[in-house]
């Protein structure tokens, strides 16, 4: 099977309504990422010291030494950057999600002690803050393993969200086979949780964000003042609000760190936001596993059968006949680079439209004469397909007066004795009289160009019927 696993469609165009508590127009959720004590340090057991995420520009590691510099930023973040955004988000009664390194909290006791004196979650942020993406799956699952164990030991009880960020291909997978988080934040891909199956799990995705986040306040480009990063929030927090007015209301991530926001000049900025948004109706500020636990409870997942999962016999049988008596079609789309896009009713359509307009022009004459004449004999003897005995009913042509069937009659006899194939129209976007309009103006097309004018009917009635299957 040729298949893309990367999901480009999403919700796509129509988003559900999160139907967030107090119909809130919008989630404003706040992280505060805790891994002061957890980076790359040889007192770690390291190759070398920490060079992500500082005030340090073009820090790059020290093989086999400490950075005394780039440890005492980590520190500051945990000796006061931490309690000014203690004091920061208490005195505004606005919860915290913790993105917790296991090894991190391990080291900051009295921290540990005041996240859950203040009722903040406590969410693993892996055990060491790491790169994964070289580690071996084994080893990976290991440190999963271990940061759930450590993280239960410091905390008092297990994390049940989780985000790695500097994740490897196959953290996602291995976090939710190890089967006890009710969310992972590993993706930027969406304003909106969604449901991810993975094996016979339905795991549960709450994307983050890395743009509204003060990681920017170390990387280029970024932010240099306070005022940049409230105006950036300001900014994200207006336009998803005024999308929650017109029904569309989203989540707006907002990502922390201890030793970057909680600068006496960064902070400002994020102080100021916090106020700004006070001044605003229906806005929920929630923990993200406050999220999760409203997702699972509104927004449950429901499996069904995916097109892009299916095996060739049963692709084919399901989607076969919708390209009337031509399964040639769906066996060739099956071919196709199919991936979750095609799984609705616009991407399967074309899929299967691709097939059909690759094909030769007499495999495609062939499609047309597959067709049944409108209200014809097949029609009288009742021998149609279901799908065009639905179609045919739905503009009336089931209920003809004798004039108007016979006139039908003459009109097929014409159309294929002029063209060599039936007239062929998408009845479901027309009443009677215009399907009877658009056959005796179309007689007269040459027939190159109603050849063409058959092939563009024939995928328009193969996509409605993709939309009542899906």
């Amino acid at each position: 099977m040729n298949r893309y696993p990367r999901n480009m469609i999403g919700y796509g165009a129509d988003r559900p309504d999160p139907q967030w508590p107090g119909s809130a127009r919008i989630a404003v959720q706040f992280v505060l990422n805790y891994e002061e004590g957890g980076e790359n340090c040889v007192l770690h057991g390291d190759a070398g010291s920490e060079a992500f995420l500082s005030d340090i520009a073009g820090a790059a590691p020290w093989p086999g030494q400490r950075h005394w510099n780039m440890e005492s930023i980590y520190e500051y973040g945990a000796r006061a950057g931490f309690w000014r955004l203690h004091r920061l988000f208490t005195g505004a009664g606005i919860p915290l999600t913790i993105y917790g390194v296991a090894s991190a909290l391990a080291r900051s006791p009295e921290q540990v002690e005041a996240m859950k004196d203040a009722g903040w979650e406590i969410a693993s942020h892996g055990l060491k803050w790491v790169e994964h993406k070289d580690m071996a799956p084994e080893d990976e699952r290991a440190a999963i393993s271990e940061a759930v164990r450590l993280h239960t030991e410091v905390v008092g009880e297990r994390p049940r969200g989780w985000y790695t960020g500097r994740c490897s291909e196959n953290t996602v997978r291995l976090v939710a086979e190890e089967g006890g988080f009710d969310y992972i934040s590993d993706t930027y891909d969406d304003d909106l949780p969604y449901w991810l199956e993975v094996g016979e799990r339905d795991q549960l995705i709450i994307p983050y964000t890395l743009e509204a986040n003060d990681m920017r306040f170390a990387t280029a480009p970024g932010y240099i003042t306070g005022e940049q990063f409230y105006s950036y929030l300001r900014d994200a927090f207006d336009t998803l609000y005024h999308e929650g007015k017109e029904g569309r209301p989203a989540m707006m991530s907002i990502g922390l760190h201890c030793r970057l926001i909680g600068r006496p000049g960064k902070i400002a900025g994020l102080a100021r936001f916090l106020e700004y948004i006070t001044r605003f109706d229906g806005v929920w500020c929630p923990r993200r596993i406050d999220i999760a636990r409203h997702w699972a409870d509104r927004h449950p997942h429901v499996r069904r059968d995916r097109p892009s999962a299916m095996a060739r016999a049963e692709f084919v049988e399901r989607f076969g006949g919708v390209f009337e008596h031509s399964p040639w079609i769906a066996e060739r789309a099956w071919e196709l680079e199919l991936g979750p896009a095609h799984d609705r009713a616009a991407g399967l359509h074309n899929a299967l439209a691709r097939a059909f307009r690759s094909a030769s022009d007499a495999e495609r004459l062939g499609v047309l004469k597959a067709h049944p004449d409108l209200a014809g004999k097949l029609a009288a003897a009742a021998r149609l397909t279901a799908e065009s005995t639905a179609e045919q009913a739905s503009a009336g042509l089931d209920a003809l007066t004798d004039a108007e069937r016979a006139r039908f009659g003459e009109l097929n006899t014409a159309y294929v004795e002029k063209h060599g194939f039936p007239f062929i129209i998408a009845v479901r976007d027309h009443d009677k009289a215009g399907i009877l309009a658009a056959f005796e103006r179309r007689i007269a097309n040459p027939t190159e160009v109603e050849f063409e004018e058959a092939c563009k009917q024939v995928e328009r009635i193969a996509r409605l019927r993709l939309e009542d299957m899906l």
